[in-house]
C-alpha cells in the first residue's frame, strides 16, 4: 500500500509514501485482503448502519427526515506512547476546566487576579447567575467532557474546542467499533486496540459516584431527553438502554416531596442523578424559560438543596464560549500551577479593536467563528469563500464584532478514506470523551474520530457532510 505524499500531514503514510510504524499491522491485513471483498464490506457497514438505526434530524429539514451519519471503515489508529501524551493533557485541562467553574460561580479569582475581564462573563449569556453560590454534589461541574483535538504533525496535537454542556457523539464511538468488529473480526485478533465498549458501565459508574448525600446505596439514574425531534434523540435512548438507565421527557418528571421523582408503574419515584440533554434555558420553567415544556418545574429549588445531582451541571456552558476558549492557556496555568500540555490554536478575539482590524483585514486568510456556534454553522473558512461571502460576512462581523473569534487556516492532519476508486486522504479531528467524577478523571481510549469526506474541506461536523471514523489506540 503506497500514496502519494500530500502537503498536510498523513497519519498513515510518510512523507515518501511508506506506511507509519502505527499502521503496520493493519496495513498488512489491508494489502491481503481482495478488493472486491472490501468494497462489499464498505456497502455491507452502511447497511449495518441504517439496520441499527444510526442517524440524526438536521433543523430545517422537513419533518421526520433523518439522515444516515456516513461511516468510513479506514480506523484513524493512536500509538499507545501518542494516546499517553495526550492523556496527560487532557486530563490536566478537564481539572482545570472544572476549577474554573467553581470558581466563575463563587469567588471569581481569576477575574480579581486581572487574568481574566470582568466583561467576558458579564455580555455572556452562558453564564448562569442563578448558579452562583451553587456548589454541585461532590464538587463536579462537568461530569462528561468532550475535548475536540486537531493534529498538524507528528507531536503537534492542539485543542480546537472544549465541550463542556452536553458532549454528543458518544454512541457513534461506540457503534463505528461495534460495526468494525462485526464486518472485520479477525482483524482485531492481529492489531491489539484497546477497547471502548465498556464506556456505558463506566458511565454509569461515573455518574453513581457523583449522587447527592442522599441518594440511596445504589442510587437512581436517568437520562433526560427533549424528545423524539432533537437531533441527538438516538444517542440519548441508546446511552439510556446501554447503562441500564431510565429515559424520560420532562413530562415524566416532577417535584414530590422536596426530590425529583420520575413516573413509573409503581406511582412516582426519586432521582439521584439526572444526565440531562436539555440545555439550560429549558431545564426549569419556574427559573429560566417560563414557557419550557421539556424540563420540569422546580428542579432547580431540588438542585440548590443538594437533594439531586444534574450531569453536567446548570452554567457550564460558559466552558464552550469561544471567548472562554481563547483564555484557555491563562485558566490552565492559574489552576494547576503549570503550562499547558496541550496548546490552543492561535485566537485574535475580534472584541479587542487591534485583533478586529488584523481580522478584516485578512479575512480570506482566516476562519472566524460564532463564539457561541458549534456544528459548523455561522462560520467563515475565508481561503474557500467567494468574494461574495467575504464581503457579507465583513458586514456581519463589523455589526457585532463581539460575537466572533478569528483563527489561522490550520493544515490539519489526514486520514485514507475508503473510496471506489481506492484510498484518499481527508481531513480529521478528535473528540475524546472524559468522566469525571468525585473519584477522579477516566478518558476513554480514543474517542469519535469525525471526517470531512468532501475532498479539500475542512468541516468535519455531520451536519455539514462529515462522517466518521472509528478510532484506535493501540495497546502497548
Amino acid at each position: 500500500m503506497q500514496q502519494t505524499a500530500t502537503a498536510n500531514y498523513d497519519e498513515m503514510y510518510d512523507a515518501d509514501g511508506a506506511v507509519r510504524s502505527a499502521y503496520g499491522g493493519y496495513c498488512e491485513w489491508y494489502g491481503e485482503q481482495d478488493r472486491d471483498w472490501l468494497r462489499k464490506q464498505h456497502i455491507e457497514a452502511e447497511r449495518f448502519f441504517r439496520r441499527t438505526g444510526i442517524t440524526f434530524n438536521v433543523y430545517g429539514d422537513d419533518a421526520g427526515e433523518e439522515r444516515l451519519i456516513p461511516f468510513d471503515m479506514i480506523p484513524r489508529i493512536i500509538t499507545a506512547r501518542e494516546w499517553r501524551k495526550l492523556s496527560r493533557g487532557i486530563e490536566q485541562r478537564v481539572r482545570a476546566l472544572n476549577a474554573f467553574l467553581s470558581d466563575l460561580y463563587h469567588r471569581q479569582e481569576i477575574v480579581r487576579a486581572g487574568r481574566l475581564p470582568l466583561h467576558v462573563l458579564r455580555d455572556n449569556d452562558a453564564f448562569l447567575p442563578q448558579m452562583i453560590g451553587l456548589t454541585p454534589p461532590g464538587g463536579v461541574y462537568t461530569h462528561i467532557v468532550g475535548i475536540d483535538l486537531v493534529r498538524t504533525g507528528p507531536e503537534e496535537f492542539m485543542v480546537l474546542e472544549d465541550n463542556a454542556r452536553t458532549p454528543s457523539g458518544v454512541s457513534y464511538m461506540l457503534e463505528n467499533r461495534e460495526t468494525m468488529m462485526a464486518m472485520f473480526p479477525e482483524l482485531f485478533s492481529r492489531v491489539p486496540v484497546r477497547p471502548v465498549q465498556d464506556y456505558p458501565h463506566r458511565l454509569a459508574r461515573s455518574l453513581s459516584a457523583s449522587a447527592p448525600d442522599c441518594a440511596a446505596a445504589r442510587p437512581v439514574v436517568a437520562v433526560l431527553t427533549p424528545g423524539i425531534y432533537n437531533s441527538a434523540y438516538f444517542e440519548h435512548a441508546f446511552l439510556a438502554d446501554q447503562m441500564g438507565a431510565e429515559l424520560v421527557e420532562g413530562s415524566d418528571l416532577r417535584v414530590v416531596d422536596g426530590r425529583v421523582a420520575m413516573r413509573t408503574t409503581r406511582g412516582y419515584e426519586p432521582i439521584d442523578v439526572l444526565y440531562r440533554r436539555v440545555d439550560d434555558d429549558y431545564l426549569d420553567p419556574l427559573t429560566f424559560k417560563p414557557g419550557s415544556v421539556l424540563g420540569v418545574p422546580g428542579i432547580m429549588d431540588v438542585y440548590r438543596a443538594g437533594r439531586i445531582t444534574i450531569a453536567n451541571a446548570p452554567g457550564t456552558g460558559i466552558a464552550d464560549d469561544k471567548a472562554i476558549y481563547s483564555f484557555m492557556p491563562e485558566i490552565v496555568e492559574f489552576y494547576t500551577g503549570e503550562k499547558p500540555l496541550l496548546q490552543n490554536v492561535p485566537t485574535w478575539r475580534c472584541s479587542e479593536p487591534e485583533s478586529l482590524r488584523y481580522v478584516l483585514d485578512n479575512l480570506s486568510e482566516l476562519v472566524v467563528k460564532e463564539v457561541h456556534g458549534s456544528g459548523g454553522y455561522g462560520m467563515l473558512i475565508g481561503p474557500t469563500a467567494s468574494r461574495k461571502e467575504i464581503a457579507a460576512f465583513e458586514k456581519k462581523l463589523r455589526a457585532r464584532p463581539t460575537n466572533y473569534i478569528a483563527q489561522p487556516t490550520l493544515s490539519l492532519s489526514t486520514v485514507p478514506i475508503f473510496t471506489k476508486a481506492g484510498l484518499a486522504p481527508r481531513h480529521v479531528d478528535l473528540r475524546p470523551f472524559v468522566l469525571v467524577s468525585p473519584n477522579g478523571v477516566e478518558i476513554t481510549p480514543g474517542g469519535l474520530t469525525r471526517v470531512a469526506l468532501k475532498k479539500g474541506s475542512l468541516v468535519v461536523n455531520s451536519s455539514q457532510g462529515g462522517g466518521t471514523k472509528d478510532s484506535w489506540v493501540l495497546e502497548d
